[in-house]
């Protein structure tokens, strides 16, 4: 017998007759405790753990009942009940004893899923985290679309995940591809799913457009089956790991131009993992002649939203105003919005368009539609002083025909008659333009000259209407005069 087979029947002498411990035989014999435990094992001897008494013990059959019943009953939850039947322990010490407790789920096991070319595609959202902008923060997500054989990868990057811009993901997705996927893999977002009960869809309806124009067939996978569209998943993985660590952009339109080069560029150049010594991009040339041919016409990626204008010729969209022309007030509007712009109909009719708007809290406007108002604003200026014109010296009316005929400048005309109006009064007003009118000289400046020279005839100064501004320190202010006298006594001195 060799030395090592003659210290292990020694080892098991020593535990099965004498009933030393494991640490007592180790200790003696000078070799390792896990080494008496191998060789009382393969000796078939049955080990058995001992342990302090714990104080949890008193209470293990009603935790393991409770957890029969209710397996995922919260910790804090229980505790609350054991606390209540006489546990004296605390309540963290309580938590790490349950967890070796609680009945464990078995393991799953997952067939690898392997897909033809050209059959299926996966959708999904990433988040990137928040951006500053202008007058506010926006999230910024990734819109990701991997072809399931190729894993061939397109990332486009929107400040929203709203319906428009997920539209907007999937056609420029099918461009890049050079053709579209029989089926599309979505998780149960409300962009694809408004409504799900087992194996009853109802799909977002615009979705079904899309799906309709393309001839794809929309699917979602089960729920709580996120291994379903792995890879999707590893794809926002991989642009977390591999593109977005330490990359720099100064705006949305930069950081997407980098997004392409990558999808162009870098991501293809990895290998197929379905065979290591291909690329991807290998695989997708060979996937490519299967996809579904992309239709001749581009699918109105927008997103729709009814909208009023108000009293101010504005319409609100996401966080911004957008003009419209002034004649559009006080109606509804229909807004059609992608990335790049906005537009805003009025029933079927195109009436202003504006370069999307990233920033929060920004009034974009068309300077002709600011131009227009303001034109408007003074036509109607004028047209309220020329209605109290002709309604206090009824003549001006056929003044100002004379006028325009003549073609002088209306407004102009305008603007001095109510001058006048305002210094000299109705009756003076009447009497002068009736004059004018009878002399034959009709005009602003023969008014003017006819109201002069009756107030010198009545020997009166000149009257003059100074416009402050209605303010009450300038309102109320009290000037005191200077005494003349001093001026005199100042010459006096002089002399």
């Amino acid at each position: 017998m060799t030395a090592s087979a003659a210290v292990a029947a020694e080892i098991v002498r020593l535990f099965a007759v004498e009933g030393w411990p494991i640490g007592t035989i180790a200790r003696h014999l000078g070799v390792h405790h896990s080494a008496v435990r191998r060789v009382l094992k393969m000796a078939g001897k049955k080990l058995e753990k001992h342990r302090r008494k714990s104080m949890v013990d008193d209470y293990r059959a009603f935790i393991q009942e409770t957890f029969g019943r209710y397996p995922r009953l919260p910790a804090s939850v229980l505790y609350r009940m054991v606390k209540a039947r006489g546990y004296p322990g605390g309540e963290d010490h309580f938590r790490h004893l349950v967890a070796k407790m609680r009945p464990r789920k078995p393991a799953e096991a997952f067939l690898e899923l392997r897909t033809l070319p050209g059959e299926q595609a996966q959708v999904d959202w990433g988040s990137f985290g928040r951006r500053q902008v202008e007058g506010g923060e926006r999230s910024l997500s990734a819109f990701v679309m991997v072809l399931s054989y190729s894993r061939m990868l397109y990332v486009w990057f929107f400040y929203d995940q709203r319906m428009g811009s997920f539209l907007e993901g999937h056609v420029r997705a099918f461009t890049f591809f050079g053709g579209v996927a029989k089926t599309l893999l979505y998780d149960n977002l409300k962009s694809a799913v408004l409504e799900r009960y087992d194996d009853v869809i109802r799909f977002n309806p615009r979705l079904l457009e899309l799906a309709a124009h393309y001839h794809f067939q929309p699917r979602p996978v089960a729920v709580a089956r996120g291994n379903e569209k792995g890879r999707v998943e590893r794809a926002i993985r991989y642009l977390r790991t591999s593109f977005f660590p330490g990359l720099v952009f100064t705006d949305l339109d930069d950081l997407n131009r980098q997004a392409e080069c990558f999808c162009r560029d870098t991501a293809p150049a990895r290998r197929w993992p379905q065979q290591r010594e291909v690329s991807v991009a290998d695989a997708h040339a060979k996937e490519k002649p299967l996809l579904i041919p992309l239709p001749g016409d581009r699918f109105p990626a927008v997103e729709i939203v009814e909208a009023m204008v108000g009293k101010t010729p504005y319409v609100r969209f996401d966080s911004n105003r957008y003009s419209v022309p002034h004649d559009r007030v006080r109606r509804q509007a229909t807004v059609r919005a992608d990335s790049v712009r906005v537009r805003i109909f009025d029933s079927d009719e195109l009436i202003a368009e504006h370069r999307r708007c990233w920033a929060k809290q920004q009034i974009v406007e068309n300077p002709e539609h600011v131009a227009e108002l303001v034109q408007e604003k003074r036509k109607a200026r004028r047209h309220r002083a020329q209605e109290r014109l002709f309604s206090t010296v009824p003549r001006t009316e056929e003044l100002l025909t004379e006028i325009a005929r003549r073609r002088r400048h209306l407004a102009t005309a305008v603007d001095s008659l109510t001058q006048l109006l305002d210094r000299f009064g109705s009756a003076e007003m009447t009497i002068a333009v009736d004059e004018a009118l009878t002399k034959g000289s009709p005009s602003a400046e023969t008014v003017h000259l006819i109201l002069d020279r009756r107030r010198r005839a009545r020997n009166e100064p000149p009257k003059t209407i100074v416009h402050l501004p209605d303010r009450p320190e300038i309102r109320d202010i009290s000037v005191t005069p200077h005494d003349l006298a001093d001026y005199d006594k100042g010459d006096e001195e002089d002399d």
